[in-house]
């Protein structure tokens, strides 16, 4: 069905950059075109997951919330959960998954997630405290950060993978974002080793790309003054 091989975006990693950081969506609107996502809120109001349809948000003091329909974002990724299983791994660095995962796949050109679901060992992740306007930059922004570590934790990891071409409309490479099992730890993710886990696959075909039209501050910016890709890379981890 086609509907499982469309990646639903809203809003850019792009128009982060400068700053446009209000809600331009509702998750209740976000949640008509998926089940299984990431995504932040207004402001950078912390790192959203996804599983089941459930939207849970990691806040920067390390709390899992479940948002409501009005929770508002100005980016966020959704796709319907239709995986299927890839590969079984252990003992494998975040690094070494990548690498692996791009082996089997051959979707280096296109946009998959991939869902991870085992135990996980030196895993680092971070949330970024809700600003108010006026808003900063990205950069500023995201440098309110908290950072979360666990030992040894089992959870779901969901991650997006988008090609080199489409860097600036999101981060060219994974993306990962975490939630443990107990719902008490997770966030965006930046390292991880994998201890045991199974490695689920979805590719898509199609990019339905959403953007916020009825927001002024978007339609008027001028992006061509913006360093996107190293202001995404920097903020992103």
């Amino acid at each position: 069905m086609t509907q499982y091989t469309t990646l639903y975006q809203h809003g850019t990693l792009a128009l982060l950059v400068p700053g446009l950081l209000t809600g331009t969506l509702k998750m209740g609107d976000l949640l008509k075109h998926g089940d299984t996502g990431i995504g932040t809120g207004e402001g950078l109001d912390g790192e959203l997951i996804i599983l089941d349809g459930e939207p849970y948000q990691v806040d920067s003091e390390g709390n899992v919330n479940l948002v409501t329909d009005s929770f508002n974002m100005p980016f966020a990724n959704i796709h319907y959960d239709h995986y299927s299983k890839l590969v079984e791994l252990a003992d494998t660095s975040q690094q070494g998954l990548e690498k692996k995962v791009r082996a089997l796949t051959n979707g280096t050109n296109t946009f998959f997630s991939i869902k991870i679901t085992g135990t996980f060992s030196g895993i680092k992740t971070r949330a970024v405290k809700k600003s108010v306007p006026p808003f900063q930059t990205l950069a500023e922004t995201a440098r309110n950060q908290s950072i979360f570590t666990r030992d040894q934790v089992n959870g779901t990891m969901i991650s997006y993978y988008s090609p080199e071409l489409f860097d600036g409309a999101a981060v060219a490479g994974f993306h990962h974002h975490f939630l443990s099992d107990d719902h008490k730890f997770g966030g965006h993710v930046l390292a991880f080793n994998l201890d045991k886990g199974t490695v689920s696959y979805q590719l898509f075909d199609t990019l339905e790309q959403h953007l916020p039209i009825s927001n002024d501050a978007y339609m008027n910016h001028d992006f061509s003054a913006d360093n996107i890709s190293d202001a995404i890379h920097d903020a992103e981890g």
